[in-house]
């Protein structure tokens, strides 16, 4: 047996015997791409003190990967589909490695940025890699199981970064975080080669680069769009991305519509379950990255867990998505996709409903259950619908398919980052100035601990701090009368701290209650929107050239 896999699976006579093995290295690939962005929520307190970051600058250390990462996969997906789809997995492993090394030497922000950013172009070659490697490596009757494999690694993902970096960070610094990416690529890399064999479209004409540069262009200025709007102000990048984002899209699909080989065919988009796969997909990661981002404030800030017990404290997210994974692969064959999907969207509402209950006395316990029901929603609708939308392509486009199912995953995520994010500042803000009316808190102050939960208990530390001061000189004071006075005034300091702690802790309890209603509604009006496009049953006729694959699938799965 050969050492590396070299025959393509294309010229196969049966199916590869080693899929399940292959399918392995594609997951392995997956989670550290996912756990990239969700281990660096957890390491961003760390890289804030050590490299001085502004608020500024750590949002683009966050997004500085989530830019190229979501607009190079439609342009990527289709380069790996032509000349071959093992080879992208394998730049984009390199790339991806390389960026984890060099993020974890650098020493500024701009260094840290421009890390992530490489690491955002290695992940637009591996994500559409691993989806289009596992539609081509598998029969069409074991797809759909494969999928929800692949499903449920992503969903792990979530969760397992924060467990992953907060265990690093118990005994390192944040560069950990950096190069945990490193043995992970490297053992995916030897993977790649040994256990997938290469794969790449039978027939695939000349690449439509005008339009996949168009959808760089429109995508990269959207998500820019999305960051800085809600974040920093509408300024004038945010207007110029906005406008420039409105015309690259008309004019992507003009050109599409008008070439005889798009890159994508836009006209996909009319078939109702095409168009509501790619909105539920998109609608659950706006609420699942929405939630995430501010459960794990609330879990680190509120209620006071470490990076460690933070993850922890997140798992039964992914266990759930595993069960919900495997409920799903017994439910869709007997209830349709409408109804399974439309069920999960369901509950993932009313897990955010229930998040909405959340105050200033809830303790963990009150999540634990929101959390079950939310990892069970993402593994019921997420499988079934990553499996339409693949199917909808044919073999020559696999990439593309990928791309279009992962650029949805990204545009979401980065949506419930930006909307529901701003909705939580929003409303802790104005939580907070209500809470402190009346004190003789300074307006400065009170702007700062406005800023974020965290600078908000630092405020409070600092207000601690000065008491503990003004209980030291009092020790020292040459008079009995001056030592009561500044006793006197370190206890006013110090009741101070404890209510400005107790008022921050109860705006943000609050704003996240606040938030969670607000995406209980969101995707509430989505469940509606994707009930009325899903067809009862997929379409029966496929994608054309997807017909000879799927007869050539069934036969192999009969040998």
């Amino acid at each position: 047996m050969r050492l590396v896999v070299n025959q393509p699976v294309e010229e196969m006579e049966q199916p590869y015997r080693r899929r399940w093995w292959a399918l392995l290295v594609l997951c392995l690939s997956l989670l550290i791409i996912v756990m990239a962005n969700t281990a660096l929520t957890v390491a961003a307190p760390d890289m804030t003190k050590d490299l001085g970051l502004s608020s500024s600058d750590l949002q683009w250390v966050i997004d500085g990967y989530t830019v190229p990462y979501a607009a190079l996969m439609l342009l990527l997906g289709a380069i790996g589909d032509k000349y071959s789809r093992r080879g992208a997995l394998v730049l984009g492993l390199v790339v991806f490695g390389a960026g984890s090394v060099a993020g974890s030497l650098v020493d500024s922000s701009a260094g840290v940025i421009a890390a992530r950013a490489v690491m955002g172009v290695g992940a637009a070659m591996i994500m559409p890699a691993t989806l289009s490697l596992l539609a081509a490596t598998f029969p069409r009757a074991e797809r759909a199981k494969a999928i929800v494999l692949w499903t449920a690694t992503a969903g792990l993902a979530i969760a397992a970064g924060p467990l992953v970096a907060g265990a690093l960070l118990e005994s390192h610094g944040w560069a950990s975080t950096f190069l945990i990416n490193v043995p992970v690529a490297v053992l995916a890399l030897v993977g790649t080669f040994v256990l997938i064999p290469p794969s790449k479209a039978a027939h695939h004409g000349r690449i439509d680069y005008v339009g996949g540069l168009l959808s760089v262009v429109w995508v990269a200025a959207l998500v820019y769009m999305i960051i800085q709007g809600p974040h920093f102000g509408w300024d004038a990048p945010a207007i110029t991305a906005a406008v420039v984002a409105g015309v690259g899209l008309v004019l992507f699909v003009v050109w599409e519509l008008r070439h005889p080989r798009p890159v994508l065919d836009v006209r996909r988009f009319l078939d109702r379950g095409f168009a509501g796969s790619n909105l539920a997909v998109a609608l659950f990661f706006l609420a699942v990255f929405g939630a995430f981002y501010f459960l794990t404030q609330h879990l680190q800030f509120v209620l006071g867990y470490n990076a460690f017990e933070t993850g922890v404290r997140m798992l039964p997210l992914a266990g759930a998505v595993f069960a919900g994974s495997a409920l799903t692969g017994f439910l869709t064959p007997r209830l349709g996709m409408k109804i399974t999907v439309t069920a999960g969207m369901a509950g993932g509402t009313a897990a955010l409903a229930l998040l909405a209950r959340i105050d200033a006395d809830s303790a963990y316990g009150d999540l634990v259950l929101p959390l079950m029901i939310l990892g069970l929603a993402i593994g019921l609708s997420l499988s079934p619908c990553t499996d339409a939308i693949m199917g909808a392509f044919p073999e020559s486009e696999l990439g593309v398919g990928g791309a279009v199912n992962d650029t949805s995953l990204e545009l979401g995520g980065s949506l419930g980052i930006a909307i529901l994010g701003s909705v939580l500042a929003g409303s802790y803000s104005s939580h907070l100035a209500d809470a402190t009316a009346g004190t003789k808190l300074p307006a400065d102050a009170l702007t700062t601990a406005q800023d974020s939960v965290g600078a908000g208990y630092a405020v409070a530390q600092g207000i601690g701090d000065q008491a503990k001061q003004l209980a030291g000189q009092a020790a020292k004071a040459g008079t009995p009368e001056q030592a009561a006075q500044l006793k006197g005034q370190a206890g006013q300091l110090a009741d101070g701290a404890r209510q400005m702690a107790d008022a921050v802790g109860a705006a943000f309890s609050d704003a996240v209650a606040h938030t969670s209603l607000v995406g209980a509604v969101v995707l509430g009006v989505g469940t509606v929107l994707v009930a009325v496009l899903l067809p009862r049953r997929p379409s029966p006729a496929p994608v054309a050239g997807e017909a000879a694959k799927g007869e050539r699938d069934q036969v192999l799965t009969k040998k």
